[in-house]
């Protein structure tokens, strides 16, 4: 029974395993963003003091490397996006780069100075964030545009969850045993390689590329092409001023939410928060936000996902002015419940808005840009932070800019949510009707007539 039950659902949803297999590297990534949010900062923290450095030098160096990351991705995203919207191209330079990452989260637990260390971590975050522009850039291609906000939201939650494992067992580790630091740290870090790989393997196997552009004769420079043209007015996008609105408005207000990610634990290490209460606090902060995510996808298919995105934002506002009054720990918990409950509708609801606003077959490309606006609004906040902590020799004053840009987000957002609202609406309307032909929707002819095509 249950094996006709489970071949009714594959019939009624043939792309279950693409889902599944996507959903996975979500739980796998996400054990590298919790490390680096939460153990890494510590023990960076431990390395400078012990280097004879001010705990304040090192917040403000861990986010200069943060911001260092960020501008190295900017860079690189859209025109290694571009790059990976030609056929075929999509699945290798995903798995090339997430392997990278995974032998450099390896290689972060060896013991080394806290110059060497900075530099082994910035070349693991950015293989870490280039393996996610073309992991977001893949959501199109493994389920339907009605399932896109349910599927995104899932990868968040199960990420947030799945994270918990590998980052319970380094707590266990490098608090609760008699290893050395030199010695738990390693093998913490090993752990969360490992789980980072496993995770990488079933996307790896299920994925193909079912949207992309005829592969140019010279591929270098059809690539360049569209991504400088992408939104000209000849042959740009065909919903343009949404996509730029909507754009803007992303840079502001996830400028606040990578900060809050990204310098959490070192704000909090700052503040003389005790290690193991800071670190249980961002455990729960996980495990809050695995419902709280599922249900943002699951109230996007009822409310228009624009105003669940504003409702996000507003939240983080408020979070934002907290921090700036906090001093207490048990603050820091009540800010890592809130964080919780919004961070995973933010995050999913704002990838797959972006994926409906724009053609399927230039995802690789355009989530490429949408990085750059993302981890250029990281590069900004953690910059702020780090000038605004020094300039102070106070930690809360660094939230008062993040929460500015919060404020112009908002503003930005409800242009953006008009704008693609009148397209989004109009795409519907001339959607065809079920049992009209479709074939060949899914890929693009769109590339100009003087590139060519191969074969």
């Amino acid at each position: 029974m249950s094996e006709a039950r489970a071949a009714k659902a594959r019939q009624a949803n043939p792309n279950r395993k693409k889902e599944i297999a996507w959903i996975l590297y979500d739980v796998g990534n996400s054990a590298f963003t919790l490390l680096v949010s939460t153990v890494l900062p510590i023990y960076f923290n431990y390395l400078v003091t012990s280097a004879g450095l001010a705990e304040t030098d090192a917040t403000a160096i861990w986010g200069y490397a943060a911001s260092a990351v960020t501008l190295c991705v900017a860079v690189l995203s859209p025109i290694l996006g571009s790059f990976a919207d030609d056929v075929g191209r999509k699945k290798p330079l995903f798995f090339f780069s997430a392997v990278l990452g995974v032998l450099g989260c390896g290689a972060l637990g060896i013991p080394m100075g806290w110059i060497a260390f900075l530099a082994v971590f910035i070349v693991a975050k950015i293989c870490y964030s280039v393996s996610l522009v073309f992991y977001d850039a893949m959501l199109t291609d493994v389920t339907t545009p009605e399932r896109l906000d349910d599927i995104s939201a899932k990868g968040y939650a199960f990420g947030y969850v799945g994270s918990c494992i590998p980052f319970l067992l380094g707590i266990y580790l490098i608090n609760f045993t008699d290893l050395a630091i030199t010695v738990s740290m390693p093998v913490a870090c090993l752990i969360n390689a490992l789980w980072w790989f496993g995770f990488t393997l079933p996307l790896t196997k299920e994925y193909e590329q079912t949207h992309f552009i005829r592969r140019a004769k010279n591929t270098v420079r059809g690539s360049f092409k569209r991504l400088f043209s992408v939104f000209g007015k000849k042959k740009g996008l065909p919903n343009r001023k949404g996509i730029i609105l909507f754009l803007v408005a992303f840079f502001l207000y996830i400028d606040g939410v990578y900060t809050v990610i990204d310098m959490a634990t070192s704000f909090g290490t700052a503040l003389g928060f005790d290690t193991t209460s800071l670190l249980l606090a961002l455990l729960l902060t996980q495990i809050v936000a695995f419902p709280a995510a599922i249900v943002f996808g699951k109230l996007a298919s009822k409310v228009h996902n624009d105003l669940l995105i504003f409702i996000c934002v507003v939240a983080y506002t408020g979070v934002g002015i907290f921090a700036v009054f906090m001093t207490e720990s048990w603050q820091f918990w009540v800010l890592a419940s809130i964080v919780g409950l919004f961070q995973g509708g933010v995050q999913a609801l704002s990838r797959s808005y972006f994926a409906q606003i724009i053609p399927a077959e230039q995802s690789g490309l355009l989530f490429g840009i949408l990085d750059i606006f993302g981890k250029g609004a990281a590069f900004i906040g953690t910059l702020l932070v780090g000038i605004v902590t020094q300039a102070t020799d106070s930690v809360n004053m660094g939230a008062l800019p993040i929460v500015a840009l919060f404020v112009l987000g908002l503003v930005a957002l409800v242009f953006a949510a008009r704008e693609n609202r009148k397209f989004l609406f109009a795409r519907k309307a001339a959607a065809p009707v079920d049992g009209e032909n479709t074939e060949g929707a899914q890929n693009s002819d769109i590339a100009p007539p003087e590139e060519g095509s191969e074969g």
